[in-house]
C-alpha cells in the first residue's frame, strides 16, 4: 500500500483544504480503475484521524480498494447557513478532483462511504441524497438525528450557535436534505438503493437516535445490516468495526 497526503485547492470552500489517501502500490502498474472508499472523520477530528486511531491500513491491505479521507473541519457536510459549501464540496467537487488525480472508478458498483460520528451522519446523508452513485453507506456511532440535536443544543449556547450556523432553525430541516428521516423516506421510494451498514454502542450518547433511525428504516422496508454492542463513543470499536465494515463492503477483485 502507499500512502498520500494531499494538499488542493476547492473552489466550493474557497480555501486550500487537504485529504489523505491509502492506495494499492499495483495501481501505478495498471490502467485498471479501482473501487474506492470515501472515510469521514467526526466533529472533533480531522482528515488524520482514521489513520492516527485505528488499523485502516492493515485492514485494508491486499484489498482492491482505494481509501480517501477528506477534511470538513465542524460542518457536518452540509451547506451553512453562514455560506460555507461544504455539501457542494464532498458531494461534488470533491469526489470530482479525485476522480481526475487518482485511479478510482467510477462505476457506482465501485463507489462506498463511512464515517463515525458527525462523519457517519455524512456517509448516510451522501448515500440517502446520492443512491444513483454509492452502492454502501456506514455509520458508525453516527450522529443522525439533527432535529433532536438543535432541540437539545438549546441549553448550551455555544452549541447552539454552532447549530445555527450550520443548519439554520430546525423548521428549516423538514423536507431538507439535511434531515434523514425526511431522506430515508424518500429512499423507500427508490427501486435502487445503497446497501447500508449501522452500528452504535448500547453505551454511547447517539445509541437512542440509532435505534430510532433503524427502526424508522425497518418499518419503511429499507434493509440495514444493524447491530449494537456494549459500549460508548470511542475509537477503540470504531476501530473493530471498521475492520467490519471493510470486510463488508461488495468490493470487486
Amino acid at each position: 500500500m502507499a500512502f498520500i497526503q494531499w494538499d488542493f485547492y476547492s473552489e466550493s470552500l474557497q480555501i486550500a483544504t487537504s485529504a489523505n489517501i491509502i492506495i494499492p502500490q499495483k495501481s501505478v502498474q495498471t490502467s485498471q480503475k479501482i473501487p474506492v472508499l470515501y472515510l469521514l472523520h467526526g466533529l472533533s477530528d480531522d482528515h488524520t484521524i482514521w489513520q492516527r486511531r485505528t488499523a485502516i491500513e492493515r485492514y485494508v491491505d491486499q484489498k482492491n480498494l482505494v481509501v480517501i479521507m477528506p477534511a470538513v473541519n465542524r460542518s457536518f457536510y452540509t451547506n451553512t447557513t453562514s455560506g460555507t459549501l461544504y455539501w457542494d464540496f464532498i458531494s461534488k467537487e470533491f469526489p470530482h478532483l479525485c476522480k481526475q488525480f487518482f485511479p478510482i472508478s467510477t462505476k457506482r458498483a465501485d463507489t462506498f462511504v463511512a464515517g463515525l460520528s458527525m462523519g457517519g451522519y455524512g456517509a448516510f446523508k451522501l448515500a440517502l441524497n446520492l443512491p444513483n452513485k454509492f452502492a454502501a453507506a456506514a455509520s458508525l456511532s453516527g450522529a443522525l438525528d439533527i432535529s433532536n440535536r438543535i432541540k437539545n443544543s438549546k441549553s448550551d449556547p455555544a452549541q447552539n450557535k454552532e447549530m445555527i450556523n450550520i443548519f439554520g432553525c430546525k423548521e428549516n430541516l423538514s423536507n431538507s436534505e439535511n434531515n434523514l428521516f425526511f431522506k430515508i423516506k424518500s429512499l423507500s421510494k427508490q427501486k435502487r438503493q445503497p446497501h447500508l451498514f449501522q452500528w452504535c454502542g448500547k453505551d454511547d450518547l447517539l445509541y437512542a437516535e440509532n435505534k430510532k433511525f433503524y427502526n424508522q428504516a425497518k418499518k419503511l422496508g429499507i434493509k440495514i445490516n444493524y447491530s449494537q454492542s456494549p459500549g460508548g463513543h470511542t475509537w477503540d470499536h470504531w476501530d473493530n468495526q471498521i475492520e467490519k465494515v471493510i470486510r463488508w463492503l461488495p468490493i470487486s477483485s
